[in-house]
């Protein structure tokens, strides 16, 4: 991972194991636009945005710390490379901490000077600091409906 790569984080009062739940937990947090399971080592799941998605597959798991989703394949409509997600990497760290936990999440290779740079940087930061930490905290997250984007209601 790179310093430049794009980088979240959240620190919550839920266990380290309720923060990993959460984060399985794709379609609370992310988008209901969701097939496949997200939740075990070879799992493979797309999500999708209208004519966007991504199409991931678990790599890496260790329960309650760390997990590892490799970009496939993908579709970036708007953008002039379609593909520029396909080869990335989305890392997701569970620390504990006093009272609760940290949850890390980098996508390495999505860095400034990419032509998605600003647009993901926007949604993730809204997924990640806003919708996965009001599911771990309040219950219900703010994803994407399956006929609306979060971010539109904004």
């Amino acid at each position: 991972m790179l310093k430049t790569d794009y980088h979240a984080q959240i620190e919550t009062k839920a266990s380290p194991g309720e923060a990993w739940n959460a984060v399985s937990r794709v379609t609370a947090w992310w988008t209901a636009n969701v097939e496949g399971p997200t939740k075990s080592l070879n799992d493979i799941f797309t999500v999708r945005f209208g004519e966007t998605f991504s199409v991931f597959k678990i790599v890496a798991m260790t329960p309650a710390k760390r997990v590892v989703w490799d970009t496939l394949d993908c579709n970036l409509h708007w953008m002039k490379d379609k593909k520029e997600w396909k080869g990335t990497q989305i890392v997701w760290e569970v620390v504990p901490v006093e009272g609760g936990s940290r949850i890390e999440m980098t996508h390495v290779g999505l860095r400034p000077g990419i032509e998605c740079f600003e647009d993901c940087q926007k949604g993730w930061n809204h997924y990640v600091k806003e919708s996965l930490f009001k599911l771990i905290e309040k219950g219900k997250g703010d994803p994407d409906h399956r006929d609306y984007s979060a971010l539109e209601r904004q």
